[in-house]
């Protein structure tokens, strides 16, 4: 067996959660001690390899390590306990344009944050042209970054991160950021990593999209592994087991977080009675009715509603951005419905997310998963899978 691409042994960080803090030496000396804290262990004693060319992913809750993982892994952080190794060049698409300087040009920044990724001023010259019409910024490279939209920012940082042409790559949650057109892409050039014998770790709440992407999966739970294994038994038993110790959870697979600049006050499935329900049957129409209250002003948000199966794979997702007219900014308490000519889900259990984000997708400002269950009922037991399709027979 070849010598693993990754290897991390019995990796522990941790982190200071101060109660108070001295904010002037007169304090401290009045108090004659120190601001009181307690430490927060992020990670604890957790090990793993990844061979070469694999996919690897990590799962869990918020909360529970994972982009901890990834920054030890870059060197951003440094663990208190345990041993770090990577071999060959790496890359992170881990907070796409935070190392950006908003005074200077993009052209200075894609310089500046090219070196700061290992990439030489003659490798950056050489790629500079491809950088910049991969983020499709052509016309704005030489605006200052301060002047960019925050869409075309993570676009910049995303195409730099992407030309440091890395052994490995690690993916935290940037997959959909940008527009449709840019997603596609975004989504090619990872294909194009994976085909070329890259290396990849990704983190995701997309399980779907984890169990078609990675081979294996390992499951973080509150800084410790609690499993490893293939992606499909990994992610049967975190959405199993995972939902009954997060907070913020009731009986019915609820969860939330966010940064709270927006709250979903009701989310409803509603029949064409307008009335609230928990049952459907196969193609009836329905409705889904989200009452939304903002904090701020919030300019171009994007709502998003999907549906999925009990066990985690989702079947249908739609955003706003489809709305006419397109919501242009939120400011006071509004109730929007998302309605549904036909259900065409076939018998079984669902459930209904939706997620207010920025104008870029990235930054969610309330996301509830899991937070209307509801089964369908299906008449005709003449057909399987997950949706019902219009079909006729016609026999010779």
């Amino acid at each position: 067996m070849s010598e693993p691409v990754i290897t991390v042994e019995s990796v522990s960080k941790n982190f200071r959660l101060y109660h108070e803090r001295n904010r002037y030496i007169k304090a401290a000396l009045l108090r004659g001690r120190r601001a009181r804290f307690e430490e927060f262990w992020a990670l604890n004693d957790v090990s793993f390899e990844v061979e070469e060319s694999a996919t690897f992913g990590i799962i869990g809750s918020n909360g529970s390590g994972k982009s901890t993982m990834l920054k030890c892994l870059m060197g951003i952080y440094r663990p208190e306990r345990g041993r770090i190794a990577v071999r060959g060049k790496i890359a992170g698409l881990l907070e796409l344009g935070a190392g950006f300087h908003p005074e200077l040009s993009g052209r200075e920044n894609v310089f500046l944050n090219g070196a700061i990724l290992g990439m030489s001023q003659k490798d950056i010259t050489q790629q500079f042209d491809s950088i910049v019409e991969f983020a499709g910024l052509e016309r704005f490279i030489d605006t200052p970054v301060k002047n960019f939209s925050s869409g075309m920012t993570v676009r910049l940082g995303f195409s730099i991160a992407t030309h440091v042409e890395p052994e490995v790559l690690l993916i935290d949650e940037v997959l959909g950021v940008g527009d449709q057109a840019f997603q596609r892409k975004s989504s090619e050039k990872i294909e194009e990593f994976r085909r070329d014998g890259k290396t990849i770790i990704v983190v995701s709440h997309g399980l779907a999209a984890m169990q078609n992407m990675c081979q294996e999966v390992i499951w973080l739970e509150k800084g410790k592994l609690k499993m490893r294994g293939p992606s499909a038994d990994v992610i049967a038993a975190y959405t199993g087991e995972s939902y009954a110790t997060h907070t913020e959870r009731d009986a019915d697979f609820r969860e939330r977080w966010g940064t709270g600049e927006a709250h979903f006050n009701t989310i409803r499935l509603l029949n064409e009675n307008g009335h609230a329900v928990e049952r459907i049957n196969t193609q009836d129409s329905a409705s889904i009715e989200l009452a939304i209250t903002p904090q701020t002003r919030l300019v171009s948000p994007i709502i998003k509603v999907s549906i999925a199966k009990i066990g985690g794979e989702t079947v249908w997702s739609t955003t706003s951005q489809t709305a006419q007219p397109p919501i242009r900014a939120l400011a006071e308490p509004t109730t929007m419905r998302l309605s549904l000519a036909r259900v065409p889900l076939l018998e079984g259990t669902y459930y209904i997310s939706a997620t207010c984000t920025d104008s870029t997708g990235t930054t969610e400002y309330d996301h509830c998963q899991n937070w209307v269950r509801f089964d369908v009922h299906q008449e005709h037991l003449f057909e399987d899978g997950l949706v019902s399709i219009p079909s006729t027979w016609t026999i010779q």
